[in-house]
């Protein structure tokens, strides 16, 4: 039911994981989180597919987190009235937000974004199709923005557009998002992700319009424009969990730093007990081929070994020919980079910092204590998940298993770095010794530990109590 490998594995929804039998087989193979992408499909797509997401977590007999990634304000070429066109180095190129949405032709093309003109000028860089297409900005004449060709190739309809260094102004949250949240939060999804998201207030607004809706969906920042990279700091604290995705991020801000980005990124939100998903183009070559590149392979390990909480896989199981051995080979690339990870007792994660919650004392000393004695496993009585995230940020090879009654929260932690959710009701123990006792029935009942072992015990006072953790405990697993 429940393996060891601590980094986590997103897999995104689509027509390839369309058949029950498909994704089963992911899930056998080891993923963790399905992402719906709202960028496509309907609402109806996306609410069958989460069903079949749940149907086969019930077959599984284990949790299976969901991420909802809102679309944003995508800013996108309109298409071409006789197909595909291809652009030439040095040719004049016009941008044209009142061309009609299918008028484009080798010298022009529509623009979906009506503001671009005022957020563009002489001088600038534009970026079409993920930077294989770069303009050169020359004027800037009403709704005209006439460029001239730098770097050609062939365009086709609704590509994607950047400004090199960033500054478009558009809104994280679009209409479209704001009906995908009211739908998230109708069905109680676990993450909703905010795409080009620009400074904290994005976040905010964000988590207000889940609240106002009715939902408890925690929210995931997306660091993908250069203002996002501005206001780092002030984005990860307004989250609950950040993506590093890198697709955008490396157009705007140049794909020479992404890696130190990605690292800085890793760190900043470790460093304030966020989650952190690593996305994009992991292992993008298994869309068409049954094995990763060795690029690709280095890259999911130098993830792990930064310590980011998850990895993702994106059109590899959206659309690839292979998504059952693109989750296998992300599985095994984590496990085999794990082994070579300093998961000891070397860490200083917040040795400095003044802890202002219980939970994270307590997690502290739990981890402390765990990475020096031989202790088989670490039990935490959890309402929210607030004390094994935690515990999650401190690298060690000791499993965490989150004993909690609410589904809300054993999704939650489904994205926890080397946490696992355990199905518990801890109201139905009413004395100590009876506690303990359905403690090691159920640890011993999924062959997560033997008679003799130690674990540690973290909970409250008081039962059932939110945010209450306040003891540990180090216990001998028997059922005498």
């Amino acid at each position: 039911m429940i393996g060891l490998r601590r980094t986590k594995i997103v897999v995104t929804l689509g027509p390839a994981t369309d058949d029950p039998a498909v994704f089963d087989r992911m899930v056998e193979e080891g993923a963790d989180v399905a992402r719906i992408n709202a960028s496509h499909g309907t609402q109806a797509d996306h609410l069958r597919r989460l069903q079949q997401v749940r149907a086969a977590a019930r077959r599984a007999d284990r949790s299976i987190g969901v991420l909802m990634d809102l679309g944003g304000p995508k800013i996108r070429i309109e298409g071409f009235r006789d197909g595909p066109v291809r652009l030439e180095e040095g040719q004049p190129f016009t941008l044209d937000t009142a061309l009609a949405a299918k008028a484009g032709t080798v010298e022009q093309v529509g623009v979906a974004y009506q503001d671009l003109p005022r957020d563009v000028s002489a001088g600038d860089a534009l970026l079409l199709a993920d930077g294989q297409i770069v303009l050169d900005v020359v004027a800037v004449a009403g709704t005209r923005i006439q460029c001239r060709v730098r770097l050609g190739g062939e365009l086709s309809d609704r590509k994607g557009l950047n400004r090199q260094g960033g500054g478009i102004s558009a809104p994280a949250l679009s209409d479209k998002d704001k009906d995908d949240i009211r739908f998230g939060a109708e069905q109680r999804i676990d993450y909703i992700a905010v795409s080009f998201a620009r400074d904290a207030s994005d976040i905010s607004r964000a988590r207000a319009l889940v609240r106002d809706a009715g939902g408890a969906a925690r929210i995931v920042a997306k660091i993908e424009r250069q203002e996002a990279i501005t206001n780092l700091g002030g984005i990860v604290e307004a989250a609950d969990a950040v993506m590093v995705a890198r697709g955008d991020l490396g157009v705007e801000m140049g794909y020479a730093e992404l890696t130190g980005l990605q690292k800085t990124i890793i760190y900043e939100s470790r460093l304030r007990n966020r989650v952190v998903i690593t996305a994009t183009q992991m292992m993008e070559s298994m869309i068409q081929n049954p094995v990763p590149t060795r690029a690709e392979v280095s890259d999911v390990a130098n993830a792990v070994m930064d310590g980011t909480d998850a990895v993702m896989l994106s059109a590899e199981t959206a659309m690839g020919r292979y998504p059952i051995k693109a989750v296998r080979a992300m599985a095994d690339v984590i496990e085999g980079a794990e082994k070579y990870e300093l998961t000891h007792t070397s860490t200083r994660h917040r040795v400095e910092k003044l802890f202002t919650a219980s939970e994270e004392a307590i997690a502290m000393a739990v981890m402390y204590t765990a990475n020096h004695m031989k202790v088989r496993a670490i039990v935490a009585l959890t309402e929210s998940g607030a004390t094994p995230l935690f515990m999650s940020r401190i690298r060690a090879d000791i499993p965490i298993y989150a004993f909690t009654g609410h589904e809300a929260t054993r999704g939650r932690v489904t994205l926890y770095r080397g946490v696992y959710p355990v199905i518990f009701d801890v109201r139905a123990a009413t004395t100590t010794e009876r506690l303990y006792h359905s403690i090691f029935a159920r640890l011993l009942d999924l062959k997560l530990v033997e008679r003799g072992d130690l674990v540690i015990l973290t909970k409250g006072e008081q039962s059932g109590v939110e945010g209450g953790t306040n003891s540990m405990q180090i216990l001998k697993v028997a059922l005498d």
